[in-house]
C-alpha cells in the first residue's frame, strides 16, 4: 500500500485545522463556498478512512508476523472497508492522470457500495468530475492541488490524538458556516448555542436523543456527548440530501456508528416511526429553519400522526409546525425538548396565538430564553430558546410546577465585527438561572401561569423582564451654576488676553 511520505510526529489539532483550511483555499474563487465545502469535507472523510485502514493493516501485519492471509481475514471484520485501489493513496498516486476526477468518483462510489447501509447516500451528491470545477485542464490541476494538500495530513490514529479528526470536522463545518452566509443555515448552529441547548435538556444515560431537523448532526451529538460512557442512541432526520451526508460523516468521524439518520421532510414525511406511529424520544433538540414558507399546511388537517390537534400554523410560517412535531415526539412525563426559534414565535397572533395558548394550557413550557442578535452568520436577528419539560404533565414529577421562567440574555455576549459570541461565562449565568428558577434583576423573572394568562398568552420577554435603566436625574440648579462659573472663567480669560495683546502693541 503505497502512501505519500509522512511525518512521524503527531499533528496537533491546530495543525490539522490549518492544513484543512488552506486546502479550502484551492476552491475559493472557483465555486461558491456553499458548494466547495462538500468537496473538502468528503476528501477529509476519505483521507481519514484510508489512514485508519492503513493503520489497522500495519498493526495487524505486526501482530500476525506478516501473515497476509490472517491479516486479510482480520481486516474483513473491521467496521468499514476500503476496496482495493480506492484508498486516498491510490487517488494521490493518480493525481496527474487526465481523468483524475473520474477516478475519484469511481473510488468513492466503490467505498459507499462496500459499506452499505452505513454510508448510504454519503457520496451521492458529489461529482469530482463536474464542469462546475472548470474545464478539464483547470479541473485536473485543481484536484491535483487538493490531493497534494491532503497528503500533508497524517490522520492515522497512531499519529493523532483521540477525536482530533472529529473536532477538525466540526471546525470546518463552523468555518464553512461563517463563509457560506445564508446558505449555511441548513447545516450549521454556532457552538455556544449548541452547548446551551445540550445543557438545558440535561441528557441522562440510556437516553434516546433526536434532532428532527438535524443538519450536520452536531446539535444532537453535543447533547449525547454530555452522557458519560456512551450509553445513548442518536436519531435524526434531514430534508436536504447533501446535508444529511454531512451528518453521516460527522457521526462516523466521532465514532457514532449506531446513529439512525433518515432522509426526508420531517413535517410531510416523518421517517422516525415505531409500529406505524411517531417514535418518542427522551431528549429532543432542534434548530429548525426559521419561518419556512409552504411547509405543507394543506396536509396538516389530515395528518395521520395527529400533530396538529392544537391548531394548524399559517402556511407562510412553519415555526409552530416544527414545534408541534417535536412535542408529539417527546417522551410523556419524563422527556425534555429544547428548540431555537425566532422571536415571532413568542407573540404572533391569529392561528399561532391559538396554538400557543393551547400549548401553554398543557403546562409543558418551562423556560423562555432570549439570546443576543448576530449569533448566527445566517441571520442578524436575535433568537430565543424554548425549553419544554414533560415532567410537568399530570403524573410527572414536576406536575405541580405552574410557572414559566423568562430570561433576557440579549446583552450577554462578546461583540464581534460580524458575529457576536456567547462565552462560557454567559452560558454559565443562563444555566445557573434556569436551575435556581429565581428572579434576577434586569435578567430573569419567574412568572406564574396567571401572569401569562393576563398577558393573553403572549410570551414576549419584555412583558416579563424589565430591563429599563432609569436615567439619572439632572440637577438643573447645579448645571446652571456650572454654566455661570464657566462664563465667569471665560470673561477673565478674555480680559487677560486683551491685556497681553495691548502690551504687545497689537
Amino acid at each position: 500500500m503505497a502512501q505519500p511520505e509522512k511525518t512521524q510526529t503527531k499533528l496537533t489539532q491546530k495543525e490539522v485545522n490549518d492544513i484543512l483550511w488552506r486546502a479550502a483555499d484551492t476552491f475559493r474563487g472557483v465555486i461558491d463556498g456553499g458548494l466547495y465545502k462538500d468537496y473538502i469535507l468528503i476528501m477529509l472523510f476519505v483521507k481519514y478512512m484510508s489512514d485508519v485502514w492503513l493503520d489497522q493493516h500495519d498493526n495487524l501485519m505486526q501482530e500476525y508476523n506478516g501473515n497476509a492471509e490472517r491479516v486479510k481475514r482480520a481486516m474483513e471484520r473491521l467496521k468499514f472497508k476500503i476496496p482495493n485501489e480506492c484508498s486516498f493513496a491510490s487517488m494521490y498516486a493518480n493525481r496527474k492522470a487526465e481523468n483524475v476526477g473520474e477516478r475519484i468518483d469511481i473510488a468513492i462510489a466503490k467505498i459507499e457500495e462496500a459499506n452499505r447501509p452505513k454510508l448510504d447516500g454519503v457520496f451521492q451528491n458529489i461529482n469530482f468530475n463536474s464542469e462546475q470545477l472548470g474545464a478539464t485542464k483547470a479541473r485536473n490541476e485543481l484536484l491535483k492541488k487538493l490531493l497534494e494538500d491532503f497528503s500533508k495530513l497524517d490522520l492515522r490514529p497512531s499519529r493523532i490524538e483521540e477525536d482530533v479528526v472529529g473536532e477538525a470536522y466540526m471546525y470546518m463545518i463552523e468555518r464553512f458556516g461563517s463563509d457560506a452566509g445564508k446558505k449555511a443555515g441548513e447545516f450549521y448552529t454556532p457552538a455556544p448555542v449548541r452547548s446551551l441547548v445540550a445543557q438545558l435538556v440535561k441528557p441522562e444515560p440510556g437516553n434516546l436523543i433526536c434532532d428532527p431537523t438535524c443538519g450536520s448532526g452536531s446539535l444532537a451529538l453535543d447533547a449525547a456527548r454530555l452522557i458519560p460512557g456512551g450509553d445513548y442512541r442518536i436519531y435524526g432526520q434531514e430534508k436536504n440530501g447533501s446535508t444529511l451526508a454531512l451528518a453521516k460523516m460527522n457521526m462516523f468521524l466521532h465514532g457514532e456508528d449506531n446513529a439512525i439518520l433518515e432522509w426526508g421532510d420531517t413535517l410531510n414525511d416523518p421517517r422516525l416511526l415505531e409500529n406505524g406511529k411517531l417514535k418518542r424520544f427522551d431528549r429532543v433538540v432542534a434548530n429548525p429553519p426559521f419561518s419556512v414558507d409552504k411547509w405543507g399546511a394543506e396536509n396538516a388537517a389530515s395528518d395521520s400522526f395527529y400533530r396538529f390537534t392544537r391548531g394548524v400554523p399559517p402556511k407562510s410560517k412553519g415555526d409552530w409546525a416544527f414545534l408541534l412535531h417535536m412535542l408529539a415526539t417527546t417522551m410523556r412525563q419524563t422527556g425534555r425538548c429544547c428548540v431555537v426559534v425566532p422571536h415571532g414565535v413568542l407573540f404572533r397572533g391569529a392561528a399561532e396565538g391559538r396554538i400557543r395558548e393551547a400549548v401553554l394550557k398543557d403546562n409543558l413550557l418551562d423556560a423562555v430564553i432570549g439570546l443576543p442578535e448576530k449569533l448566527f452568520s445566517t441571520a442578524a436577528i436575535p433568537v430565543a430558546v424554548l425549553l419544554f419539560d414533560f415532567r410537568r404533565e399530570s403524573g410527572g414529577e414536576l406536575e405541580d410546577r405552574k410557572d414559566i421562567l423568562f430570561i433576557d440574555a440579549s446583552k450577554e455576549f462578546d461583540a464581534g465585527r460580524n458575529q457576536n459570541k456567547l462565552t462560557d461565562t454567559h452560558l454559565d449565568k443562563i444555566i445557573r438561572t434556569v436551575e435556581t428558577r429565581q428572579d434576577v434583576d434586569k435578567f430573569a423573572h419567574l412568572a406564574k401561569l396567571d401572569e401569562v394568562v393576563e398577558n393573553g398568552f403572549n410570551l414576549n420577554i419584555p412583558r416579563y423582564v424589565d430591563t429599563f435603566e432609569e436615567e439619572k436625574q439632572i440637577d438643573l440648579a447645579a448645571v446652571q451654576a456650572e454654566i455661570e462659573r464657566l462664563d465667569e472663567e471665560l470673561t477673565q480669560t478674555r480680559a487677560r488676553l486683551r491685556q497681553h495683546l495691548k502690551e504687545l502693541g497689537v
